[in-house]
């Protein structure tokens, strides 16, 4: 990926290519809500991932441009493509829709996301499809009131295997696309064999509590920065090649 290199960038590169850009491109879980009517900036996964970056190294400024739009989907989204994304000229675009679109045909959710995929491919960029969290298995005692009925809906959904189909689909459009994947929702599933998922959604629907971002913080930043191919039994990664600068 084009971070994996500009993050050693040294001055004379930094002035040629300029800092790391990211383009967040998703609904209200980019945008960054947790509680009813509540937005964090601050513990939203894209920043916790800007901080890792940062971390790794220090020198190479690392920008994040907030593309979410709280109750968007992604085909509601293509009409801003250009202006919110592409315009940035990104390095990468990470891509998280599908816990609106599940409530509309599986079909039009597939084209858009296929039509983002290519767009930002063709812009240059390396694209990540992150998937969503679960949504709401039951309706919780503390839902608020005014969404019991969404809250009826979308557990349904998740326990009709509707949401899982959409998210297996998403996924197989991306690798077929070679778009890389950052499969998070697979790991709330497995999360949920142990645990219970509802009480991790800070609005007991489809937010998750601050501290499940980490989460997605950490698939991206290995999905980014850990090479999967094993060499004579190492793993090689990035992290290694900067230690030993």
């Amino acid at each position: 990926m084009k971070i994996c290199e500009k993050i050693k960038m040294e001055r004379v590169e930094l002035e040629e290519k300029g800092p790391i850009t990211i383009v967040a491109f998703g609904d209200s879980v980019t945008h960054g809500a947790v509680g009813v009517g509540e937005i964090d900036y601050e513990t939203v996964y894209w920043n916790r991932l800007r901080k890792k970056i940062n971390a790794l190294r220090s020198y190479v400024p690392v920008n994040v441009i907030n593309a979410g739009i709280g109750g968007t989907t992604a085909n509601q989204s293509l009409p801003r493509l250009e202006a919110q994304v592409l315009s940035h000229n990104p390095d990468l675009v990470i891509v998280c829709f599908g816990l609106n679109d599940v409530n509309g045909e599986k079909e039009a959710f597939l084209n858009a996301l296929s039509i983002i995929f290519q767009r930002c491919k063709e812009s240059g960029a390396d694209v990540i499809y992150m998937t969503p969290n679960m949504l709401n298995t039951y309706v919780a005692d503390d839902t608020p009131g005014e969404h019991l009925e969404y809250a009826k809906k979308t557990a349904n959904i998740q326990l009709s295997g509707k949401m899982d189909d959409y998210m297996e689909s998403a996924c197989a459009l991306a690798r077929e696309m070679n778009v890389f994947v950052c499969d998070c929702y697979a790991k709330w599933k497995e999360l949920s064999k142990t645990q219970d998922t509802t009480l991790l959604l800070a609005n007991r629907i489809n937010h998750p509590i601050r501290e499940m971002h980490e989460l997605f913080a950490q698939d991206l930043f290995d999905t980014i920065f850990v090479s999967k191919t094993i060499i004579n039994g190492t793993v090689p990664s990035l992290m290694s090649s900067l230690e030993t600068k």
